[in-house]
């Protein structure tokens, strides 16, 4: 099971590259064991290997993709495609986590964990990079 909800992130995010100032791709985010508790701010840091004092904003997922995975009129056509593929990814994570948190972590140059539980208590998900000065 847990395989599978690691396949279809890899499958959804593949290819697709956060906007920001700067475009950065997803990488797969597996903590085996971690979801049997509440994920506080103070474990992801641990999890991720940041410096404790390290800010953190937390948003919702669809605020999070609101710009990306919201088809415009005037977006061409490889635009649309990409809004349907952030309409999977985000239809991806939310049919295969629970308690999905976006997590920002720094400011400027910020990590972005989207972080939720699998059914196996496990904590999955997705991180990228978004550059805001």
């Amino acid at each position: 099971m847990t395989n599978n909800v690691i396949q279809s992130l890899q499958q959804t995010s593949h290819s697709l590259l956060m906007m920001s100032e700067s475009e950065f791709p997803f990488a797969v985010v597996f903590w085996s064991g971690e979801g049997q508790e509440s994920l506080t701010n103070q474990k992801l840091l641990q999890l991720t290997n940041h410096p404790v004092e390290t800010p953190i904003e937390i948003v919702e997922l669809d605020y999070f993709f609101r710009n990306l995975a919201e088809e415009k009129e005037w977006h061409d056509d490889i635009q649309r495609q990409d809004v349907q593929k952030f309409q999977s990814l985000v239809q991806t994570l939310k049919n295969n986590l629970t308690d999905i948190k976006v997590y920002r972590l720094g400011t400027i140059d910020i990590d972005v964990y989207i972080i939720g539980k699998t059914p196996a208590g496990d904590l999955a998900g997705i991180s990228t990079k978004v550059i805001e000065t």
